[in-house]
């Protein structure tokens, strides 16, 4: 999907959230990237294949003083 240089990562890489925005749809929670990836604010995502990665918002760790 990707056409510019450099290419963006595929959506099988571990970065492919580093890839460029195609579009993006704050008022609906998504955005779509380069490479075919759907990613939702709630850092969940839907890859090209149908796949689904469930979301991953890193936890707080709360440490006592």
């Amino acid at each position: 999907m990707c056409q510019h240089k450099p290419p963006c990562p595929t959506a099988d890489s571990a970065d492919r959230e580093s890839a460029r925005l195609v579009a993006h749809h704050p008022e609906q929670g998504w955005s779509l990237l380069c490479n075919g990836v759907l990613l939702f604010e709630d850092t969940g995502e839907l890859l090209p294949d149908g796949r689904i990665i469930a979301p991953h918002r890193p936890v707080a760790v709360v440490t006592a003083a």
